[in-house]
C-alpha cells in the first residue's frame, strides 16, 4: 500500500493563498489611496476655480465701488454747480423785483383801496394801506392769491376801524397789513394745480 504525505503541498496553497491575500490588500490600498488622491485633487481645483472666481469678483466689486465714488461725486458737482447758476439766475431777476412789484401792485389793487406803504423783506412784502371797507380788503387778498403771476400766500396781519382827515373831511376808514409772499420768475413755471394759493383768510368785523 502506497502512502502519500499531501501536508506539504497543503502549506504551500495556504502560503499562496495567504501571498494573494496580502497582494489583493495591498492593490486594494494602493486603489483607494489612488482615489482618495484623485478626488482631493479635483476638489483642491475645485476649490482653486471658486477662490480665483471670488478673487475676480472682488476685484470688480471694488472696481465697481470707484465707479459708483466718482458717479456720486460728479452728481454732487453738478448740483452744486445747479445751485450755484441758479443763485446766479436768482439774483439777476430780484435786481428787477421792485419794478414788477409795483407794477403788480398797481394792477392787483381794487378801486377803494389806499396803499400808504410797502415793504420788501427777501421773499415777502409786506402791505399797509386803507381800505373803504372789509370787503376792498378781501377782494384785494383774492388778486393777490389767485390772480397774480408776481405774488402769492397773502395773509391778513390787521385790520381796524380808524379815520382818517378832519372836521367835514373826515372819514372812516378800515386800515390794514397784509404780508404777501413774491414769487420768482421759475416759480411761474409750476403747473397750476401746485401752485395754486390757498384762499385768503376772512377779515373779522372791527369798529
Amino acid at each position: 500500500m502506497i502512502r502519500i504525505n499531501l501536508l506539504p503541498h497543503r502549506e504551500e496553497r495556504r502560503k499562496q493563498r495567504k501571498k494573494d491575500f496580502v497582494g489583493l490588500l495591498l492593490l486594494s490600498a494602493i486603489v483607494g489611496a489612488l482615489i482618495v488622491i484623485a478626488v482631493g485633487a479635483y476638489f483642491a481645483n475645485a476649490i482653486s476655480d471658486q477662490e480665483q472666481r471670488n478673487t475676480f469678483i472682488k476685484n470688480e466689486n471694488t472696481r465697481l465701488d470707484g465707479e459708483i465714488k466718482e458717479v456720486a461725486s460728479l452728481k454732487q458737482e453738478i448740483e452744486a454747480l445747479k445751485a450755484r447758476q441758479q443763485a446766479v439766475e436768482d439774483l439777476q431777476s430780484d435786481r428787477n423785483q421792485p419794478v414788477y412789484l409795483m407794477d403788480e401792485l398797481a394792477q392787483q389793487v381794487p378801486e377803494g383801496v389806499y396803499l400808504k406803504s410797502f415793504k420788501q423783506d427777501g421773499q415777502r412784502v409786506l402791505l399797509n394801506g386803507y381800505a373803504q371797507s372789509n370787503e376792498r380788503v378781501s377782494e384785494l387778498l383774492r388778486n393777490l392769491g389767485n390772480h397774480s403771476p408776481w405774488l402769492e400766500r397773502p395773509d391778513l396781519i390787521e385790520i381796524r376801524s380808524t379815520g382818517v382827515g378832519q372836521g367835514k373831511d373826515a372819514k372812516r376808514v378800515f386800515e390794514f397789513t397784509i404780508n404777501a409772499g413774491i414769487k420768482r420768475p421759475r416759480d411761474n413755471d409750476v403747473p397750476a394745480a401746485d401752485a395754486k394759493a390757498p384762499a385768503p383768510h376772512a377779515i373779522p368785523n372791527k369798529h
